[in-house]
């Protein structure tokens, strides 16, 4: 019975190992893509950023001229 009882711990703990690697290696598999995809998010942020900054600027370069023409009649 001890003989049995220990062998299915140690089925149980090799199955463990396994899944663990698995999981390893699914992981180290990943992880590039999951860093190309986070630097795309972060350029792509940059450039919704720049947008915004431009948009901007162009706004108040508008409301300047409008101004202007509005204080020139």
């Amino acid at each position: 019975m001890a003989d049995t009882s220990l062998d299915v711990h140690r089925l149980a703990r090799e199955q463990e190992n396994h899944v663990a690697t698995s999981a390893a290696i699914g992981i180290k598999a990943a992880m590039p893509f999951v860093q190309f995809q986070t630097s795309m998010v972060r350029i792509w942020a940059e450039n919704v950023e720049s947008t915004t900054r431009n948009y901007e600027r162009s706004v108040e370069a508008f409301g300047i001229a409008l101004e202007q023409q509005l204080s020139r009649q």
